[in-house]
């Protein structure tokens, strides 16, 4: 999107939209004398209200925040703009922040007006028809415009990276296509990759991962990247699990299954993660590692009761052949832990129905050893619209996961506790890390939105990440 900010002169013809602040909506009034007359009755600047009408052949725009308002409800109100009202910009938008404006909210405002011109039909025949990417002009006389508006642009561009990685069909972001994906990414923003293809991934051990690429066409890619920004303060580690399409496995899903190309969203948030920081140039080392795989099935598909091996050298009793991301997590987890040595490791994974059962689709389930990691993560989220929710890691849960012949088995099999015993065997394979967080994203990485009309890719993982590391600098 080209923007600009406080060109010396408003373009003629552009959609003028000036959002406000309950509390502040009568002296806005008061300032600029197009709004005077809008009466009481038809817009007071609540939450989610908008009111438009044209003056001397200029269409104007006002846009209720209420007050106080959220980072998250600010970037929707301004992502409304564009996606549900394309009719009304002919030749760009012209955004107009008063004055009193809060400094905090011009961020999640940027973010949310480039979030608009995102749309799913990338495969439609008047697709570029119907593609709007109008140009924007910005006028805010407060310091510091230009920096917001390039760091907004970055995060809106890893967003929308994070958006269509889970959007786009599974014959088309395979795992092959997530390997060149971070190559691509790592030559444009500065960070390193490297992908092991099956020979290279067996020779280093990844038996758990391989064992669920067994039954796909589609050969599996473990993918490494790591970036080293300027003075370096600290080192986090992210793994994401990469399913980029779950059948189920022998243990065939029996509905839903057209909703499986976002298995991999905790993928594209780590991929559109590193991206982001790269971009930023953030003084942090960040290792982030995605296992990407295709759980399909042909003769040679892992089985029900096979018991096969592990990078951290667990052997593990595969029970259910649908509980396979924890499987690729773990050699995921390990392979980091053991490797790079990461201060604090961070995994992001669609990984149980039971955590949707928990808490719907309001937040992601939390799961720590380190109260200061799980405290961070969650306020973070808070401050970004992307919640979590603690659950306990108890060692009682732990014994839910005992194998008779293997050292683990990958799903206890039983109607309950379903994300607490994923999480307690994910937590077998970090080598006793004492700072480790899992964020189990199932109910909150894809699903319904005022922005489609189909369950779609929502970035969860991105800004609470962004800010987690932030607010660590």
């Amino acid at each position: 999107m080209n923007i600009k900010t406080n060109p010396k002169s408003k373009s003629e013809g552009y959609l003028r939209v000036i959002p406000t602040i309950q509390n502040d909506w009568e002296k806005l009034k008061d300032s600029m004398v197009e709004l005077s007359q809008i009466p009481a009755i038809l817009f007071s600047g609540e939450k989610d209200t908008k009111h438009i009408f044209s003056i001397d052949n200029q269409l104007i725009y006002v846009l209720g925040l209420g007050n106080e308002p959220e980072y998250k409800s600010t970037e929707n109100a301004f992502r409304r703009i564009i996606s549900q009202h394309k009719s009304l910009i002919s030749k760009g938008i012209s955004l107009e922040f008063p004055s009193e404006f809060p400094t905090h909210l011009i961020e999640p405002a940027l973010v949310g007006l480039q979030l608009g011109v995102y749309n799913l039909g990338f495969y439609k025949k008047d697709q570029a028809k119907n593609s709007n990417d109008p140009k924007v002009e910005v006028h805010y006389d407060q310091k510091g415009i230009k920096s917001l508006v390039d760091r907004a642009q970055k995060i809106a561009q890893a967003k929308m990276e994070a958006f269509k990685l889970v959007d786009l069909p599974p014959n088309k972001i395979t795992p092959e296509n997530l390997g060149s994906w971070a190559k691509n990414a790592g030559k444009k923003y500065g960070f390193e990759t490297k992908v092991f293809e099956p020979k290279k991934a067996k020779s280093e051990g990844l038996e758990a991962f391989l064992t669920v690429g067994r039954g796909s066409a589609k050969e599996p890619r473990f993918i490494i990247m790591e970036y080293k920004g300027p003075k370096s303060q600290f080192h986090l580690g992210l793994v994401g699990k990469g399913v980029t399409f779950d059948t189920g496995g022998l243990n065939i899903k029996t509905q839903g299954m057209h909703h499986m190309k976002s298995d991999m969203g905790g993928a594209a948030a780590v991929l559109a993660t590193i991206q982001l920081v790269s971009d930023l140039k953030l003084p942090i080392t960040l290792t982030a590692i995605v296992p990407a795989v295709e759980n399909a099935i042909d003769k040679d598909a892992y089985l029900p009761s096979e018991v096969i091996g592990s990078h951290a050298g667990l052997s593990i009793e595969v029970i259910d052949t649908d509980a396979e991301g924890r499987l690729i997590l773990a050699d995921g987890l390990s392979y980091l832990v053991q490797n790079y040595k990461p201060e604090q490791v961070i995994n992001l994974a669609t990984l149980t129905g039971s955590s949707i059962g928990t808490f719907g689709y309001e937040c992601a389930a939390l799961f720590s050893n380190d109260g200061g990691l799980s405290h961070g993560l969650q306020q973070a989220g808070e401050a970004v619209g992307e919640k979590s929710w603690p659950l306990p890691l108890w060692d009682s849960y732990g014994k839910e996961m005992d194998s008779e012949i293997a050292d683990i088995k990958n799903y206890h099999g039983k109607p309950f506790a379903g994300a607490i015993t994923a999480a307690k065997f994910l937590q077998a394979f970090i080598h006793e890390h004492s700072s480790w967080a899992h964020l189990d994203i199932a109910g909150v990485a894809f699903g319904d939105s005022e922005f489609a009309k189909t369950k779609s890719g929502t970035a969860y993982g991105v800004s609470l990440l962004l800010r987690y590391i932030e607010d660590q600098l």
